[in-house]
């Protein structure tokens, strides 16, 4: 079974991801959503662990060769990067969301050398606002970023304007296209769901109202 696959599967069998077509769930954002996804839970399982971190470390080294340094993106995806980080024997560095009030200030935590050519690892992309906003920190922080790479995306088509605008290549380990097929297959929704799956996600702000 290809990646893809293999990880869509992973997160469906531990309920890192739940579809609920009927019930719809509501995001901090206040969309409505037949979906949520919750990928700290794959932390709490060591074989998914592992799967996430040895399929990131082989990305990471196909995608971006050159990788000197690993950034994870606080919190979510602090574990799991640095467990890639650690596979590859590379230095791990972290973005918090805003930059400390005190000490230092740092907004990126870690050591790295001025143009440090940097991975980014983050868990969730959902539209990829907070997502590139830690890419700008690092930036101005000196260091070029090659790549992003991510557990799983919703494929939003706003999400790939803002990434191809700020000029950021992203691959994921999975993606939504692949999972609500993995989950027919294997019965986890009802054939006549797929249709509502699909719609949400063409305008996921408004669905549901």
């Amino acid at each position: 079974m290809e990646t893809g696959k293999k990880i869509a599967q992973t997160l469906l069998q531990i309920k890192a991801i739940k579809l609920s077509p009927a019930n719809p769930f509501t995001w901090a954002s206040g969309w409505r959503s037949p979906i949520y996804c919750d990928n700290r839970k794959t932390l709490s399982y060591p074989a998914a662990r592992k799967e996430i971190y040895r399929a990131f470390a082989a990305l990471i080294a196909e995608k971006y060769p050159q990788t000197e340094v690993i950034a994870g993106v606080a919190t979510g995806a602090i574990a799991c990067g640095v467990l890639a980080a650690e596979e590859l024997g590379k230095p791990f560095i972290y973005v918090r969301s805003a930059p400390k009030d005190h000490g230092m200030a740092n907004q990126v935590e870690g050591y790295f050398e001025p143009g440090a050519k940097v991975v980014v690892v983050e868990d969730l992309i959902s539209t990829g606002g907070s997502s590139l906003k830690a890419v700008e920190a690092l930036r101005a922080a000196g260091c070029e970023v090659l790549g992003m790479v991510a557990i799983f995306t919703y494929g939003f088509p706003t999400a790939a304007a803002n990434f191809e605008k700020a000029g950021v290549e992203l691959n994921t380990l999975s993606n939504y296209s692949t999972l609500i097929e993995l989950a027919a297959e294997q019965n986890y929704i009802a054939p006549e769901d797929m249709a509502t799956l699909r719609e949400w996600r063409k305008a996921p702000d408004t669905w549901g109202r």
